[in-house]
C-alpha cells in the first residue's frame, strides 16, 4: 500500500515531535515511531537542557567558549553560536509546549551546573528533564490533528532514484529522498509512504556496544540508513561514554544513568578503597568533561582490575540529596543502596554519538529533501565530545531551523508516484533467531573491547575483521529471509560499528572522545 504526507518524520524524540509541531500546521505529518512514542534517548535524559537565562552571570560568549572547549576546537564555530544564541527563543517554545522546568523561590529558572560549563545555565525538572520534555510534547502531538501518529511502524529503507532502477553512488549528484519503506510490526507489512519532506531523527547508536545507556532501540537505523543510499556521514569515531552508569551486577541492559549533575552538586569519585583519584587526572577534579572522566574510571579500573568505581554524595544534606535526585534515590534503594549513606557503584558506558549524518545550518542532509536532527546529525556544534546538556538543545533549535527551511520548498515539491512496492517475493521465514541475537551479542562484544574508551590501530583492525565477517553473514541471510525488525536493526549495528571502527582508523591522533595508545 501507497501512503502520501508531506511531511514524514522518523523518530519520536524531541527533535521529531518538535519539528513535526513546527510544521503541522503546513502539512499533513506522519509520525513513525519504532516502539512507543515514550522510547527515545529523550525521554530517559536526566540532567537536562543548557541556555543562557541568567544575564547577570552568564553570557553567549561563556556558553560558547565552553562548548568549544569541550569539543577539543573541532567545533564548527557557526554552528555553536547559532545553537547557542536561540537556545533562550526555544526554550520559551518548550514551555509553551507546557514543559515545566524548576523555578526557585522567585520563580525564575533553578538552574544547575554540569561538568565543562564555566557557569550555572542548566534548566532541568528535578532529574527527569527528558521525561518532562517528552510527555509534555507527546501530549501536544497527540492533540494536533494534523499529525498521525504510527506506533511500532520500523523504517527499513529510505527512497532515492536507486528504488527508480538508477544507479546512485557517493559521486551521484542530486541524490534525493521520496519518502521511506516502513514496516508495521503488527501485521509485518511493509508500506511505502511518499512525502515530500522527510526528517531523520531516529537518535543514537548506543545499543552497538554491550554497555549502554540507552534504549535498546538506539541501533543507529537512521545514520546506516542514509549511508546506504550512498549520504554523508561524518565524525563517527567520537563517541561519549558516560562516566558514571550504574554498576548493577544483575546486569541491567540498558545501564541506568547517574547524571552528571550529581557530581556538580558535590559528589566525588573514589576507588573501592575509599580513595578520591580525580586530582591525578585534571583540577577540575570530577566535574573535568565527560572524556577526561570517563578514561580516568576506565584507567583505575584497568590498573586495580575492578569492574566499577564509586560515586560519593554521602557528605550531602540526605533531604536535599532526596528531593534533588528521587529518581536515582528510588533506583539505587532498589537494589540495596542508599544514596545518602553509601556509595554508588559506577562505571562507564556508551552513551552519545557527537557524529552522525552531515547536515548544514539548515539540517539539510547531503541527500535533497532529507533533513536531520538530534543524535543521529552532524552538525558541527560538538566536535570532538559534547559539553554536557547540549544535545537536547541542538535537537530543537536544529528542528525549528529544517522547519524555517523546509516548508517554504512544499509548494514546489510533489510525490514521486514511480515507486515499486516492496518486493520480498522468493524469500522465507527465517526460523534461526539464533544467528540473529548471537550476531547481536558478538557486535556489541567487539565495539566494547576493541572500539571502547581507548583504542589502538591494533584493536581497530581487530574489530574490522570481525565485523567484515559478521556483514558478510547477515547481508546473506537479509537476501533470503523475510524483513524482520531483528534482521534490520542487526544490518544496521553492522554499519554503524563499521562507521565508527573506519572513521576511528582514519583519524591519526588522539582528540577529543578518541583516544588511541598509537597517538
Amino acid at each position: 500500500m501507497t501512503k502520501r504526507f508531506d511531511f514524514l518524520v522518523l523518530g519520536s524524540g524531541i527533535a521529531g515531535m518538535s519539528f513535526a509541531l513546527k510544521v503541522a500546521a503546513r502539512g499533513t505529518v506522519a509520525l513513525v515511531a519504532k516502539t512507543s512514542l515514550e522510547e527515545a534517548n529523550t525521554y530517559f535524559a536526566q540532567g537536562g537542557i543548557a541556555s543562557v537565562t541568567n544575564l547577570i552571570t552568564d553570557n553567549f560568549d561563556k556558553h560558547i567558549e565552553d562548548t568549544m572547549i569541550a569539543g577539543a576546537w573541532l567545533s564548527n564555530r557557526n554552528a555553536v553560536e547559532m545553537v547557542v544564541r536561540n537556545a533562550p527563543q526555544q526554550i520559551s517554545e518548550l514551555v509553551s509546549w507546557g514543559v515545566a522546568f524548576d523555578r526557585d523561590e522567585t520563580g525564575n529558572f533553578d538552574l544547575h551546573r554540569e561538568g565543562g560549563h564555566s557557569e550555572h545555565r542548566i534548566l532541568h525538572h528535578k532529574d527527569r528533564t527528558g521525561a518532562e520534555i517528552q510527555d509534555s510534547l507527546i501530549r501536544a502531538v497527540k492533540r494536533h490533528p494534523n499529525i498521525s501518529v504510527l506506533e511500532n511502524h520500523f523504517a527499513i529503507e529510505i527512497l532515492t532514484q536507486h528504488h527508480l532502477g538508477l544507479t546512485v553512488t557517493r559521486q551521484t549528484p542530486a541524490i534525493e529522498c521520496f519518502g521511506a519503506y516502513i514496516m508495521d510490526m503488527a501485521t509485518g507489512r511493509i508500506d511505502t509512504f511518499l512525502s515530500k519532506i522527510t526528517m531523520m531523527a531516529t537518535g543514537g547508536v548506543g545499543a552497538v556496544y554491550k554497555t549502554t545507556t540507552n534504549p535498546l532501540v538506539a541501533t543507529g537505523d537512521g545514520i546506516a540508513m542514509v549511508y546506504r543510499a550512498k549520504g554523508t556521514v561524518k565524525d563517527m569515531e567520537f563517541v561519549q561514554f558516560h562516566p558514571t552508569a550504574l554498576y548493577n551486577p544483575a546486569g541491567d541492559r540498558p545501564s541506568f544513568l547517574i547524571t552528571e549533575a550529581l557530581r556538580g552538586y558535590g559528589a566525588t569519585l573514589r576507588t573501592l578503597d575509599g580513595r578520591e583519584f580525580m586530582q591525578k587526572y585534571d583540577p577540575r577534579l570530577a566535574l573535568a568533561p565527560r572524556d577526561i572522566v570517563a578514561r580516568a574510571i576506565d584507567n583505575e579500573m584497568k590498573l586495580r582490575g575492578e569492574d566499577y568505581v564509586y560515586l560519593d554524595v554521602r557528605h550531602k544534606d540526605p533531604e536535599q540529596t532526596r528531593e534533588h535526585f528521587p529518581t536515582i534515590y528510588e533506583k539505587c534503594k532498589g537494589i540495596g543502596i542508599d544514596i545518602t549513606k553509601d556509595y554508588i557503584p559506577v562505571a562507564p558506558a556508551a552513551h552519545y554519538l557527537c557524529g552522525g549524518i552531515q547536515v548544514d545550518m539548515n539540517a539539510r542532509s547531503s541527500i535533497r529533501r532529507l533533513y536531520a536532527a538530534g543524535e543521529c546529525s552532524c552538525t558541527g556544534l560538538h566536535g570532538g565530545n559534547r559539553l554536557a546538556s547540549n544535545s537536547l538543545i541542538e535537537a530543537v533549535v536544529y528542528a525549528d531551523a529544517a522547519a524555517k527551511h523546509s516548508i517554504p520548498l512544499l509548494n514546489t515539491l510533489s510525490w514521486q508516484e514511480n515507486i515499486p512496492e516492496w518486493n520480498d517475493a522468493g524469500v522465507q521465514v527465517s526460523e534461526e533467531m539464533v544467528l540473529i541475537t548471537q550476531s547481536v551479542k558478538e557486535v556489541g562484544q567487539a565495539m566494547s573491547a576493541y572500539v571502547g574508551i581507548v583504542r589502538s590501530d591494533l584493536r581497530l583492525r581487530r574489530a574490522w575483521q570481525r565485523l567484515d565477517i559478521l556483514y558478510e553473514e547477515t547481508e546473506d541471510l537479509f537476501k533470503r529471509s523475510v524483513a524482520s525488525r531483528e534482521i534490520c536493526e542487526l544490518r544496521n549495528m553492522i554499519n554503524v560499528g563499521y562507521l565508527i571502527m573506519r572513521q576511528a582508523i582514519e583519524r591519526k591522533e588522539s582528540r577529543g572522545l578518541h583516544y588511541s595508545l598509537d597517538y
